[in-house]
């Protein structure tokens, strides 16, 4: 997907300008990296506003439009107002063609209605994690990574190495060797609410 958006140099910097910016509509932020020099630039309120609302360009290579030229950026950091629906400042990332970013890549959990931990043991789906940070080469950054819950039993966990990665990204890990992704918590008791129905109708029958 290329979402592209606009942005406009600014020479005015500190806290009162951008105060100023706000108040016409118009967001404060920083463009760094890709042995360039970092630059301050603003933005449409609105646009970047609806822009931000999208998964995907919280995990996409983006080109900004700046005073006509283009950059090839990933959105860093966002601050939002405290209590607000306004973007306060936004930090964005260049990037190289053939320079490895890192990013977190959301995951999207497919179905888990299916699985038999769920459909006939009652367990109930736990997310440990939302996304998962990778590194990649920016033309295999995927959108989104598919985790497949169709299997899953009650007591079984999906772990980060069981994820199936795209071509040419891989899995950042902090610490753990094989971190949980997300796990099918068996019912309590551990045994499915049918099936201890069954077992105790059978029992009041031998009785």
């Amino acid at each position: 997907m290329d979402i592209q958006f606009n942005a406009e140099k600014r020479d005015a910097k500190g806290t009162g300008a951008s105060r100023r910016l706000r108040r016409d509509g118009r967001v404060p932020a920083i463009v760094y990296g890709a042995d360039k020099d970092a630059i301050q630039v603003t933005l449409d309120h609105n646009e970047i506003y609806h822009l931000l609302r999208k998964e995907a360009f919280h995990a996409s290579v983006l080109t900004m439009n700046i005073d006509g030229s283009k950059d090839t950026v990933v959105l860093r950091d966002t601050q939002w107002h405290p209590y607000k629906q306004q973007v306060l400042h936004l930090d964005f990332q260049r990037v190289k063609a053939g320079e490895k970013l890192h990013l977190k890549v959301p995951l999207h959990f497919v179905n888990d209605e299916d699985a038999p931990g769920v459909k006939l043991q009652n367990g109930l789906i736990t997310h440990v994690m939302n996304e998962l940070d990778v590194a990649c080469l920016p033309k295999d950054l995927p959108e989104f990574i598919e985790v497949d819950l169709g299997a899953i039993e009650a007591g079984q966990s999906i772990h980060v190495s069981h994820l199936n990665l795209p071509k040419g990204v891989e899995a950042v890990l902090h610490g753990e060797d094989d971190p949980v992704v997300v796990s099918c918590v068996p019912p309590r008791g551990g045994v499915a609410a049918g099936e201890e129905g069954e077992e105790g109708e059978e029992g009041a029958a031998e009785e």
